[in-house]
């Protein structure tokens, strides 16, 4: 197996590139097989995947025989904060992965959907490679739970993110895109401020603020539903009292 990435925009990537990078009809090539997308994405800061490209490169998967497989851990948050119903996503792939942890909160879990033969497979090759679990209920109960109580509630996720967003935004050397932060991950650039990702996230952690350094200078922050509005609220205010010392 071969794996050939693209370079996209926030995480999004078209059906015109897609259809660029399928190899030719060649005894020499490996064939093109399989695509996968992500939404929402996370390396790009929690951004929504558009429906309407999603539906061109679903297009282009019909036409060329291709399966379509989307990595839809967070799915959930693109669903509430486009409106777009779950179903209408799920036509468009023949394999969904979603997490019941990450914004459902769900203590662990993940689920395959698929069709019926999909599936049926899917559980051969989790034989296969000895991937059950004894007892998995109590854990399939948390997720049925998550289901049928967070999903609505990850607007809420999403308005704190634009919160602490915005605590950023007084900080003109500091990089934060407010129309970028989409759901609930903020993306803070810091290369301008001479600051390193690694010192601010240990100066957070300090003061009570996880977070994350996924680069020499990026800070990644992620609100979930253990997070709330005096948890925001005090998060902002150590931000800004941090960067005002160390800027």
């Amino acid at each position: 197996m071969q794996v050939r990435t693209l370079p996209g925009v926030r995480g999004v990537i078209t059906a015109a590139q897609i259809e660029a990078a399928l190899r030719p009809a060649d005894h020499h090539n490996p064939p093109s097989r399989l695509v996968v997308l992500e939404n929402t994405h996370n390396r790009a800061g929690g951004a929504i995947f558009p429906y309407e490209e999603m539906e061109k490169i679903h297009a282009l998967t019909r036409e060329r025989g291709l399966a379509l497989h989307l990595d839809g851990a967070r799915l959930w948050n693109a669903h509430v904060a486009t409106g777009i119903p779950l179903l209408e996503y799920g036509r468009l792939f023949d394999s969904i992965s979603v997490c019941l942890s990450k914004g459902l909160g769900a203590p662990v879990g993940s689920v395959l959907v698929g069709s019926a033969e999909f599936i049926d497979r899917a559980h051969r090759f989790r034989k296969m490679w000895g991937g059950g679990m004894r007892q998995a209920g109590i854990i399939a109960a948390a997720g049925l739970y998550a289901l049928d109580h967070h999903i609505d509630r990850l607007k809420v996720d999403h308005l704190h993110a634009r919160a602490l967003a915005h605590s950023f935004l007084e900080f003109p050397e500091i990089e934060v895109d407010l129309a970028a932060t989409q759901t609930n991950i903020v993306i803070v650039e810091l290369r301008k401020t001479g600051l390193k990702a690694h010192d601010l996230v240990v100066k957070l952690k300090e003061k009570g603020v996880l977070c994350l350094a996924t680069a020499p200078t990026r800070v990644r922050l992620v609100t979930h539903l253990d997070i709330h509005d005096e948890d925001t609220k005090s998060a902002c205010r150590i931000i800004e009292e941090i960067l005002q010392h160390s800027l």
